[in-house]
C-alpha cells in the first residue's frame, strides 16, 4: 500500500487516478497510523514552500515523515513535494525544509536572468529529460529524451550527488533526484502521459525501492 500524504496542498485526484492506472493500491491520508503502515510514501505538493511546511508542522506530519525516512521507507516527493525534501527554500523568505536531502530551493527567474535569457517563469510545459544517473531504479523502464510536464517557479540547486536527471530551461534544472530510498520529481509524473506512468509504476511496484 502507498500512502499519499494529504496536507491540503497536493494534486491528489490526478495522482490517485494515475496510481490506480498502474495497478497500485494507494490511500490518500494524513492519519499517522496509515502512514506508518504503508510500504511506500508519496509527498505531493502544489503551492508555496513556506505554506506547505507550516501545514506539515501544524499537523505533526513533519516529524512523522522524517521518522519514516530514517527508518528507510521509500519516499517520493512530487513537484513542491520534491522541493520540501531539501534543506531550505528562499520562496517569499527563508524557510527550512525536511532536510532529507542536501540542497536548497531558489527562484528560477533569478537564475534565468543571470544567464541572460528572456524566458518566462513559471517554467510550464513539456521538457525532455537528460540522465545523469541512468542506473536510478525510478528510470528502470524510462528512456533519455522522454518528455515530462513541468509547472514551477522555483528550482532545486546545490543538490550534489542526488542529481539524477535534468531538464534544459536555459539553465539545467534538476528534474529527478535520488538518494538511497528517497526520490523526487520536479515534474508531474501524473500529468506526463505514458512516460510519467512508467515512473510511478517503478516506484509503486518496488523497482525504485529495490524490493
Amino acid at each position: 500500500m502507498i500512502a499519499v500524504i494529504d496536507y491540503g496542498l497536493g494534486n491528489l485526484f490526478s495522482l490517485s487516478s494515475s496510481l490506480k492506472a498502474v495497478g497500485a493500491k494507494a490511500v490518500i491520508t494524513a492519519d499517522p497510523a496509515q502512514i506508518r503502515a504503508a510500504r511506500r510514501l508519496i509527498l505531493p505538493g502544489v503551492g508555496a514552500f513556506g505554506d506547505a511546511m507550516a501545514r506539515l508542522d501544524s499537523s505533526g506530519l513533519t516529524g512523522l515523515i522524517r521518522e519514516q525516512a530514517r527508518q528507510g521507507k521509500p519516499l517520493l516527493g512530487i513537484c513542491l513535494g520534491m522541493q520540501l525534501l531539501f534543506q531550505s527554500s528562499r520562496e517569499f523568505g527563508l524557510h527550512q525544509g525536511l532536510g532529507l536531502l542536501q540542497g536548497d530551493v531558489a527562484p528560477l527567474a533569478v537564475a534565468v536572468a543571470k544567464a541572460g535569457l528572456a524566458l518566462k517563469t513559471p517554467h510550464m510545459g513539456w521538457n525532455s529529460l537528460l540522465f545523469q544517473r541512468p542506473d536510478c531504479p525510478l528510470l528502470h523502464e524510462s528512456h533519455e529524451g522522454e518528455y515530462m510536464y513541468f509547472v514551477h517557479s522555483y528550482y532545486v540547486r546545490n543538490c550534489g550527488e542526488s542529481l539524477t536527471a535534468s531538464a534544459d530551461y536555459g539553465i539545467m534544472v534538476p528534474a529527478l533526484v535520488w538518494q538511497g530510498h528517497i526520490y523526487g520529481c520536479q515534474f508531474h509524473p501524473e500529468k506526463s502521459g505514458a512516460a510519467g506512468l512508467r515512473i510511478l509504476q517503478a516506484f509503486a511496484t518496488g523497482e525504485a525501492a529495490g524490493q
